[in-house]
């Protein structure tokens, strides 16, 4: 049955791909000659580098400051810096010393580059024992960041929509879920579309590979792809994924015309009821919910449910940890840096008003997700095995798909409309030119 949803997030920045150049300023490793280690009591002052812009303008951020200072009297001042750009502003300033004493870590700091940039917080088997998805920012044994929040991977709904039309259940089959969207259609509860693609602002698309690994149950799907000439068979991840949104545009569930799409609107549409469903990370849960209450509706509307597909009768989500928050090298408060660092994740309630999950083993759930979390197994995705970790890229690359590129998806839902291609042929095109960037990269 579907459970009630509650509060807060907005999505955290993607991380650029894009190695980081390093200058002769920041070549050194280590911890720095003469600077503090991270041992001590908290005292002093530090700076907090931040991509939640909206956090430091609506005021959370200065209660934060106020709670921590409230445990460590001896900390003088918290300097919280918002960075509206914040990959690019980061990957610039740190090109010298200057860039905060905690930071979140950019994505374009590669992995044997962090002992350059960030102290080790701790041996990753150690940090492992109390923190979830810690290998993301770990390298040869030692962990250099610790994730804000967890998110897991699934579809955002109205819940009230769903309900008026008498579905109550979670459906656990693509062909399920389609004839849901079906039967909400028939109902004529969602006035705008049962399904909604946000075709034009075209980030979103991607929001659907969030279903990869889910499908079959496999945190090596990944891995396993680039050994496949055909991923976009029928039962893949990939085939259910796209062969999902190509049945739900061919079968007129989605919106009128997705080239008019609009993000900013559609929060407003899934949030009053206009839209039914929206395939979203469960960051975006806060997002809608906000939306429902400034349109006078209510966000208890706003829930969430599983990628339709089970394996052995059970549902799967990918989860992961969102940005990693390390300490600067140069930090000359390294002892400040560490506290806030724990006191975030473990005291100030951060996970839980973003609706995701705490960072910590033993952490709490957030109620909007309690529901969610006890009908789902989650997976992690594993790493690429050492030498690979660019293969997947180099095929994607070299096949002329680029799956991270928006166009693929869009090209899938223009076939859709027109009926130019079926979704069979689509798949083959796909297959075939995967294929040859196979060949192309192995030669």
């Amino acid at each position: 049955m579907f459970l009630p949803q509650r509060r807060a997030r907005v999505a955290a920045a993607s991380a650029a791909l894009t190695v980081l150049a390093l200058t002769a300023a920041c070549s050194g490793g280590g911890s720095g000659s003469g600077q503090q280690s991270a041992d001590g009591e908290p005292s002093g002052e530090i700076t907090v580098l931040t991509w939640r812009t909206d956090l430091v303008e609506d005021g959370t951020f200065d209660e934060y400051v106020e709670q921590f200072k409230q445990k460590y009297p001896d900390v003088t001042d918290v300097a919280v810096e918002a960075l509206t750009d914040y990959e690019g502003e980061v990957k610039t300033r740190m090109n010298t010393d200057e860039y905060g004493d905690v930071l979140a870590i950019p994505g374009s700091v590669t992995p044997d580059q962090y002992e350059q940039f960030f102290e080790p917080l701790g041996s990753q088997e150690e940090m492992a024992s109390t923190y979830s998805w810690i290998n993301d920012k770990s390298f040869e044994g030692q962990s250099y960041g610790i994730p804000v929040v967890g998110n897991v991977q699934g579809i955002v709904y109205n819940k009230r929509v769903w309900e008026e039309a008498g579905v109550t259940d979670f459906p656990t089959t693509p062909e399920e879920f389609l004839a849901d969207l079906q039967t909400i259609k028939d109902a004529g509860v969602a006035e705008v579309a049962p399904l909604y693609t946000n075709y034009k602002d075209g980030w979103p698309l991607s929001q659907w590979d969030g279903w990869l690994g889910a499908v079959t149950a496999n945190p090596d799907w990944k891995n396993e792809m680039v050994e496949s000439d055909e991923p976009w068979a029928e039962g893949t991840d990939y085939g259910v994924v796209d062969g999902t949104i190509y049945d739900a545009v061919a079968q007129e569930l989605v919106e009128a015309d997705p080239t008019t799409t609009n993000w900013e609107e559609s929060k407003r549409l899934l949030g009053t009821g206009q839209v039914a469903t929206m395939v979203l990370g469960s960051w975006a849960i806060p997002q809608m919910q906000a939306a429902a209450e400034e349109a006078g509706a209510s966000a208890d509307d706003i829930a969430y449910m599983p990628v339709p597909v089970q394996v052995d009768g059970k549902f799967h989500a990918v989860a992961g940890g969102d940005y990693n928050l390390g300490i600067n090298v140069h930090s000359d408060n390294k002892v400040t840096a560490r506290a806030w660092i724990d006191w975030f994740n473990e005291e100030s309630g951060y996970s839980e008003s973003q609706v995701g999950l705490s960072p910590l083993k033993d952490g709490p759930v957030p109620a909007a997700l309690q529901g969610f979390m006890e009908q789902v197994e989650l997976i992690t995705l594993n790493p690429a095995p050492e030498g690979q970790e660019s293969l997947f890229a180099d095929i994607d690359t070299a096949s002329g798909i680029v799956t991270t590129d928006p166009k693929f998806r869009q090209a899938t839902i223009d076939a859709a409309r027109s009926g130019a291609k079926t979704k069979q042929q689509i798949f083959d095109e796909l297959n075939t030119a995967w294929a040859e960037g196979r060949a192309e990269v192995g030669d």
